[in-house]
């Protein structure tokens, strides 16, 4: 089965707005059998609108589409599908009890432009929304699916989850899909692909390898498509299989970060952790809350920019820094371990380096980061070379200092 994702506002494309629902409404989709053959991206105009809903429907069987819902004269998304379905409009009562109730509870009227949102093409079927004032709507024709959706991430996804995947499921019977994720971090995309040249040679023709890099990361997509039970003792064999090939650079699997594997590491053996941040400015600590119950383990950071920094703050000695330089070894070692005194914790990560666009020296050139990392027992430290990208310095950076941490706690048995 496939489908076509048709997004639409002038505020996408002039890079107003990122198009995240996209990437969302793609995943889901997939869950349920559909393969999303398409994403088309349109301005607010009649006619680009028309031109991509007569182009998806003879491409696929499910348009999806998003955006230009709202009550203003700019959104005429709804006018546009009306005219496409050659249909008029009429006013549907229970999408106005949904847009009552939320002015209700904000303690507000309805305005008549709200009320409008209430008016529907009168072909279609109405697809609650109880997050917000614009409804839903479900066409069928020739074979073809269409839902339209509001372009607000939060109406969209409600829509999709209690509406829109659903009537999919009870209306099209699609084949098992099964997607497996290994995570690694440390090795480059092609010299991962090297590495398992013979596992991905042999594949079935049922199971597919996809590689999917990042900054400082690698995702390693397993796709099996067939029957269930087959697919599911298929996945399990290669899973395994792949895991130990790729077991030195592996963190963790399928949504899991770097941050969330560490952080269940420090929670099941009763650790805390703190960070010193020069160049990283704060990133890893950020990585760290975005954590849920982060509070258990997280302590608290400092982020030393200046020589000053480090040596009122963290102690660092300015002798040290004077003779070695802020980006080496021995200032980076000496900021982790006085985090863990100043913050109390049982481990730390630590960096300093040249982010750049300037800054570099023949010797320390752009890029240059000194990462050390410090557990119950012992402290260490490396230096990178992440070249002169800024901020994919600042993530690979920040993503290497944990999961340095992370393969030195397990080496101590945790």
């Amino acid at each position: 089965m496939l489908a076509e994702i048709i997004t639409i506002g002038d505020e996408l494309l002039i890079g107003q707005i990122v198009d995240t629902n996209s990437a969302w409404i793609g995943q889901q989709m997939n869950q349920v059998g559909f393969k999303v053959h398409q994403i088309t991206s349109v301005s607010d105009n009649r006619d680009h609108i028309l031109s991509a809903l007569a182009e998806a429907s003879q491409r696929v069987q499910m348009v999806l589409i998003t955006g230009g819902l709202g009550p203003t004269k700019d959104d005429i998304t709804k006018k546009t599908l009306a005219e496409y379905f050659g249909t008029d409009f009429v006013f549907s009562q229970e999408a106005y009890e949904d847009v009552e109730y939320l002015f209700k509870i904000r303690g507000r009227e309805v305005t008549p432009l709200n009320r409008l949102q209430a008016e529907v093409p009168s072909n279609c079927t109405v697809l609650r929304n109880r997050v917000g004032t614009a409804p839903g709507m479900w066409f069928e024709e020739n074979g073809v699916v269409y839902a339209s959706m509001p372009g607000v991430p939060h109406e969209m996804k409600y829509l999709m989850e209690n509406e829109v995947l659903p009537r999919l499921k009870s209306k099209f019977k699609t084949p098992f899909i099964l997607h497996r994720t290994l995570l690694t971090q440390g090795i480059g995309e092609s010299f991962l692909a090297e590495k398992i040249a013979d596992f991905e040679d042999h594949l079935p023709p049922h199971i597919r390898l996809a590689y999917l890099p990042a900054a400082g990361s690698v995702r390693l997509r397993l796709s099996g498509w067939g029957e269930e039970a087959f697919i599911r003792s298929e996945m399990s064999r290669l899973v395994a299989d792949l895991q130990e090939r790729v077991k030195e650079y592996l963190y963790g699997f399928d949504e899991e970060t770097i941050a969330g594997v560490l952080g269940d590491l420090l929670r099941k053996n009763g650790l805390t952790i703190s960070t010193a941040e020069s160049c990283t400015g704060g990133n890893i600590a950020h990585l760290l809350t975005s954590i849920p119950g982060s509070s258990a383990w997280y302590m608290g950071s400092t982020i030393t920019y200046s020589y000053e920094s480090k040596t009122e703050l963290l102690g660092v000695p300015k002798e040290v820094i004077e003779k070695h330089g802020a980006v080496s070894e021995e200032v980076v070692t000496s900021m982790v371990n006085n985090a863990k005194k100043l913050l109390g914790t049982s481990c730390a990560v630590a960096t300093s380096g040249i982010a750049g666009p300037g800054g570099g020296t023949p010797d320390k050139p752009v890029g240059t980061v000194w990462i050390a990392v410090s557990s119950p027992r012992q402290t260490i430290a490396k230096k990178v070379l992440l070249g002169d990208n800024r901020l994919r310095t600042i993530q690979v950076a920040s993503e290497t200092a944990l999961n340095m941490l992370r393969k030195l706690l397990i080496s101590e048995g945790l």
